[in-house]
């Protein structure tokens, strides 16, 4: 069987993030030129799978927190019971995306110390908007002769939401996740000024440092991850609407 490009590039990128993460020394050569003279090129301090596995379960930690919260909130401002707090609903949500992840950072930390708990909390607060609108759009614009359809066969309003309007809202509600799964990825770095173990922690040893070659190991895996992984949501989007349409 002949690989796509597509699938072809796919499967380069997760083998050099692979390399990157489990043979680092590997890539040596490579990054030796960013590198000051006689400064390490690889970042040994701790070991890059480590900190790439604890990076990973932090966003999604705080991701399934996120959907949990903001799903359940949307479909409760869809209903005629909730309608009426919208309103506040969308000024909770955007709480996140008002305050910039140091500043979440720094007021969580007298709170709950260092680590990875201030990290969850920026990340959980960055991820609700994304998919509480996603879900709310996805609920609210579904076609109005389908929900009568729905109760003209006699379904509940609890089976018409889990049978019917849910699983036609899921890939709307899919790319929603995908979004603030992207963005907790990338957030997630500056956890590491906080004493969270995440891949920030090699960037920042690189700027600290002034090694570009740690800046760069550290870039490329969350870059590599982002990619990745946006690229998998996509696709079960994609299969989630074909779903739909058949």
């Amino acid at each position: 069987m002949r690989l796509s490009l597509p699938n072809l590039l796919r499967a380069f990128l997760l083998g050099l993030l692979l390399v990157f993460v489990m043979a680092p020394q590997t890539m040596e050569p490579l990054l030796r030129p960013l590198a000051q003279a006689n400064a390490p090129v690889i970042y040994e301090q701790a070991s890059l799978l480590s900190l790439t596995i604890q990076h990973l379960m932090t966003v999604i930690a705080a991701t399934v927190a996120a959907t949990m919260v903001a799903v359940g909130l949307a479909i409760f401002v869809s209903r005629p019971v909730g309608a009426e707090f919208l309103p506040l609903s969308r000024s909770l949500v955007n709480i996140g995306q008002t305050f910039p992840p140091v500043a979440v950072l720094a007021l969580a930390v007298p709170v709950v110390g260092f680590g990875q708990k201030p990290t969850l909390i920026a990340l959980f607060l960055y991820g609700l908007l994304p998919i509480f609108e996603n879900t709310l759009t996805g609920l609210t614009s579904l076609p109005r002769a389908v929900i009568d359809a729905a109760r003209g066969i006699g379904m509940t309003g609890r089976q018409s939401l889990w049978q019917i309007e849910l699983p036609l809202a899921l890939p709307v509600i899919l790319a929603g996740i995908r979004l603030s799964v992207v963005i907790g990825l990338a957030t997630a770095t500056i956890g590491s000024t906080v004493a969270a173990r995440t891949l920030g922690e090699v960037i920042i040893a690189g700027l600290q440092s002034n090694n570009m070659a740690f800046v760069v190991q550290g870039g490329l895996i969350v870059g590599g991850l982002a990619v990745l992984i946006y690229d998998f949501l996509s696709a079960l989007e994609r299969r989630a609407f074909q779903r739909i349409r058949s």
